[in-house]
């Protein structure tokens, strides 16, 4: 796992995990799951994590200390017993089982309001693993200690059993959907058993943080500009009417991260997660080839009439600490005023051996004329856009680097 330690001015310091700093993984985490702006949750913004587990074991703590409180979440369970006395639904076929083995037990099928149900047993076995390993800091593997003994009547779980699809949440387990996601990213992301069975946290893989990156930018877009409509559709394949059906079962599902709507103009929002966004191809970074073809895929299906009003836009959060570059695109200079110095210079013409002044619309077709012969030098010579650029170059270099984030970035200026 690459960790790092980043400066944050006078918040102190910051740990880095894969080239992000933990904090900024909390914040996405709060977007994501607005459980986390309660109150019991708001000291772990303030908090310094060392490692991105850290930050995960600190939120189970926070959240299942508040669960407990409230009172684990409770729902039917089938069981299976062999009683003496009848309760529930008698299995006719375990019971004459029992019989041949001459034992006076009755085999019944009940269910059971009980706290040992898959959304404690996922809880219980997570806390379990980060006890267990090694690199979790020692404050918080006994802050979780502390927890699991309220879970003395559920039953650990192993992960790769575990039927994700199956948690379905309502209002009486609307809390859990924060813990249980944090366990799924904790369990399938992070863990993996040593050979004295012991739990070694691995890095977060980068999988997971796409999911988080867009989840965050949906929620973000849907709390402070819910006006464009903020949604994530899927995009119908741009087909013939008369396109074969069993053709159809075969093409990819084109599942968009974000889509933005605002009258007539939709804007499709494609996240990208990598360790490093750009790819080197004979010695020039350039994007990634997939990505440019998916959201023109998207675009092109989606503006179905050619309007035009549909476009797109590929967000890629590069984690590469290695490439600092701001790159900014300016439009080329162009001239918007040029006026002719009319008092420089006279119009006459000469009619029947006199000089007189020629008629307006003369002079201002004349006026046009040289206009156009000032623009052409103007342009040819090239020394006032050439002015004009770095002018402006050295006018946002200075506002770039007033901010403290800038501080090592390299700039890059584009003119189109």
């Amino acid at each position: 796992m690459e960790q790092r330690t980043a400066p944050l001015g006078r918040y102190g310091t910051m740990t880095v995990d894969k080239g992000i700093i933990i904090q900024n993984i909390y914040y996405m985490l709060s977007y994501a799951f607005q459980v986390l702006r309660q109150e019991d949750y708001k000291k772990v913004a303030g908090e310094q994590f060392d490692k991105i587990h850290d930050l995960f074991a600190e939120i189970l703590a926070k959240g299942i200390s508040r669960q407990i409180k409230q009172g684990l979440y409770r729902e039917y369970v089938p069981l299976q017993e062999n009683l003496s006395v009848m309760r529930g639904k008698l299995n006719v076929s375990e019971t004459i089982n029992l019989r041949v083995q001459k034992k006076v037990k009755l085999s019944c099928e009940y269910d059971e309001f009980s706290e040992d149900n898959l959304y404690n047993q996922i809880l219980k076995t997570t806390l379990y693993r980060l006890i267990r390993a090694e690199d979790v800091d020692e404050k918080r593997r006994q802050a979780l200690k502390k927890l699991i003994v309220f879970f003395g009547d559920v039953q650990l779980i192993q992960p790769e059993q575990i039927a994700w699809h199956r948690l379905i949440y309502q209002r009486n387990n609307r809390n859990y959907e924060l813990l249980l996601n944090i366990c799924y990213l904790v369990l399938n992301g992070m863990l993996q058993t040593t050979e004295d069975g012991t739990y070694r946290l691995l890095a977060f893989s980068d999988e997971y943080m796409e999911r988080l990156f867009e989840h965050f930018i949906l929620e973000y877009y849907k709390q402070h500009h819910p006006d464009l409509h903020p949604s994530a559709p899927q995009i119908k394949w741009d087909l013939p009417d008369d396109t074969d059906a069993m053709m159809i079962q075969f093409l990819p599902n084109m599942q968009s991260d974000i889509t933005l709507q605002k009258d007539e103009n939709t804007l499709i929002i494609d996240a990208k997660y990598y360790g490093k966004s750009m790819i080197e191809h004979y010695g020039k970074s350039t994007l990634r080839s997939a990505h440019l073809y998916q959201i023109y895929a998207y675009v092109k299906n989606q503006d179905k009439h050619n309007s035009g009003n549909v476009s797109g836009l590929l967000v890629s959060f590069d984690v590469n600490e290695a490439s600092k570059n701001i790159y900014v695109t300016l439009s080329a200079p162009e001239i918007l005023s040029h006026e002719v110095d009319t008092d420089s210079f006279t119009f006459e013409t000469k009619r029947d051996g006199l000089f007189t002044e020629i008629t307006s619309a003369d002079f201002v077709a004349k006026a046009n004329l040289l206009k156009a012969e000032q623009a052409q030098r103007v342009e040819q010579e090239g020394s006032v856009f050439r002015q004009a650029k770095k002018q402006a170059e050295n006018t946002i270099s200075k506002l770039i680097k007033a901010a403290p984030e800038a501080s090592g970035y390299d700039l890059h200026f584009y003119f189109e």
